[in-house]
């Protein structure tokens, strides 16, 4: 049987319908980001055929709402196999930190990546409304047999200081820092590969 490796997305999610709006008419477009791929379309191609590679599509990524991409997680969770690995990146590494904080996971997880996850539930650059975890995560590390935190000191989307605010929250977790990745907005992901192939 192949190895599973669950993959979320990030996304946006605002307090009100005015904010998602105002979102929408003020945000910079960046047309290269509709010309290249990134590592999560590359995964399948970098982790080769011993893998079976999941991309989940959740719902409305531009104005997520906690309680629909619940919805969907819980539906798939019980397709998948035991030993799952779960990748989440920004709004899905904090995605998979609420969930499994409030949720007893039907499955058996062999590691839990966090790519570039925000923490804080208001912060002067975003709002994450619904997706805002507890402080509280032994619940998360209760579930995963290893918890790996991804953070680059240059991240303008999401602050460094949630990266050290995981630290605190889950101790036990192996943390890998960049200085120079921003928000894994990248073609290529060569230590996350290392590291997945690692714990296989």
């Amino acid at each position: 049987m192949a190895n599973q490796v669950v993959v979320i997305h990030g996304g946006e999610s605002f307090k009100n319908k005015e904010d998602y709006l105002n979102y929408l008419k003020t945000r910079e477009i960046d047309l290269d980001r509709y010309r290249t791929s990134d590592w999560k379309s590359n995964l399948r191609k970098d982790l080769g055929a011993d893998y079976d590679l999941l991309l989940l599509k959740m719902p409305n990524p531009t104005d997520a709402k906690y309680e629909e991409w619940k919805i969907t997680f819980d539906k798939i969770t019980p397709l998948l196999n035991d030993e799952v690995i779960l990748i989440g990146h920004s709004l899905g590494g904090v995605f998979l930190m609420k969930y499994l904080s409030e949720n007893k996971f039907s499955k058996k997880i062999k590691a839990l990546f966090s790519v570039a996850a925000p923490f804080y539930g208001e912060h002067e650059d975003y709002s994450l409304g619904e997706f805002a975890p507890s402080e509280d995560l032994s619940q998360v590390s209760e579930q995963a047999e290893e918890i790996i935190s991804m953070h680059s000191k240059d991240d303008k989307i999401v602050p460094f200081s949630d990266f050290e605010a995981y630290k605190k929250a889950l101790p036990e977790a192996e943390v890998v820092v960049f200085e120079d990745r921003g928000h894994f907005n990248q073609e290529e992901f060569p230590e996350l590969i290392k590291e997945i192939k690692r714990i296989i």
